[in-house]
């Protein structure tokens, strides 16, 4: 019987919702973040599962792990993983299904939390605090700004156009036509959809030419009264630019899922800056998806043990700086 590893199964759930009975499975809930540890455990292994981008898997990785014959992601795209250098140690990479709701409707519990402020009149509540301290933003007939309008983008749209706000949205290759058909309106420019917007939610693909999209003078552009929301991936905002302008007050505040080292460093700024209100990167984390991420995770290691591999994934461009 082959043995199978599942990395960074926080929840402690990847047995129970699948079943594994034709390899010799075991799961990891810590997460590795030392290589040397990750190698020890689980370099006896033919298959490793993977969730998202928890655990990159570089050149350097693969070369250590001789015994390696199957690497199976959660979702049909991971940008962690050098496919090329897999296909060189003749290791096969398949994914699986997602569901871009789940981490649509995170982004508007971030927008609902930080537009009435409720971990800090939640904690007032329970820790006998001010009934009430502060004076929340309505969001009807504000300008939700959307970096991207792609499936989640869109979704986005609609629901902003639930609430009554104006949808703005900018892209490189958004038409106004594609806009229009989604419920919005196409931002003439990226320093437009920043200067307009009272909520600017990020939803494009990391890639080279959105890595630090939205920077210092972006930000700059934004109202002070604006919050960020980031649910797409850290390094399409400068983080440090983002610190600074929360530290300085420059914007009213961020909602984040999605941070550059995850986990989340425990000194990091973005831990305790009171304007800030963050998730660890929560998104698709729901019982669907991971029903979903694990069962067709089985699905492609049996189809691989009987010999045809199914949702084989393609070449595309390592960065392995990305987590989830």
């Amino acid at each position: 019987m082959l043995r199978c590893a599942v990395l960074d199964d926080y929840q402690n759930v990847a047995l129970t919702m699948a079943d594994w009975s034709r390899v010799g499975m075991r799961s990891f809930r810590e997460h590795f973040d030392d290589r040397d540890a990750l190698v020890q455990a689980i370099g006896d292994c033919e298959i490793v599962v993977i969730m998202r981008e928890r655990t990159p898997f570089p050149r350097a990785l693969f070369e250590r792990l001789p015994n390696l014959r199957l690497l199976v992601t959660s979702g049909a795209r991971n940008a962690s993983i050098d496919l090329a250098a897999a296909a060189d140690h003749g290791v096969t990479v398949c994914g699986t299904g997602s569901s871009s709701a789940p981490p649509a409707e995170l982004t508007w519990a971030l927008i609902l939390g930080l537009a009435r402020h409720l971990v800090p009149e939640n904690t007032a509540l329970r820790t006998g605090g001010p009934w009430q301290s502060t004076v929340g933003t309505g969001l009807h007939g504000s300008v939700l700004g959307l970096l991207g309008l792609g499936k989640i983008g869109t979704q986005m749209a609609r629901v902003g156009q639930a609430f009554g706000m104006d949808v703005l949205a900018w892209s490189r290759n958004l038409t106004a036509e594609r806009a229009e058909a989604a419920g919005a309106r196409r931002a003439g420019s990226l320093e437009e959809l920043c200067a307009a917007s009272d909520f600017l939610s990020v939803h494009v693909v990391l890639g080279e030419r959105t890595r630090g999209l939205i920077g210092a003078a972006e930000l700059a552009l934004m109202k002070p009264s604006a919050y960020l929301v980031n649910t797409s991936r850290a390094a399409i905002v400068d983080q440090a630019a983002l610190v600074d302008a929360l530290r300085e007050r420059r914007i009213a505040g961020a909602g984040l899922d999605v941070f550059e080292t995850e986990p989340l460093p425990a000194g990091h700024p973005l831990r305790t800056l009171p304007n800030v209100l963050a998730t660890p990167h929560l998104g698709y984390v729901t019982t669907g998806n991971y029903h979903t991420y694990f069962r067709e995770a089985v699905e492609d290691i049996e189809a691989f043990l009987d010999g045809s591999p199914i949702r084989v994934l393609g070449t595309f461009r390592t960065d392995s700086r990305t987590r989830s």
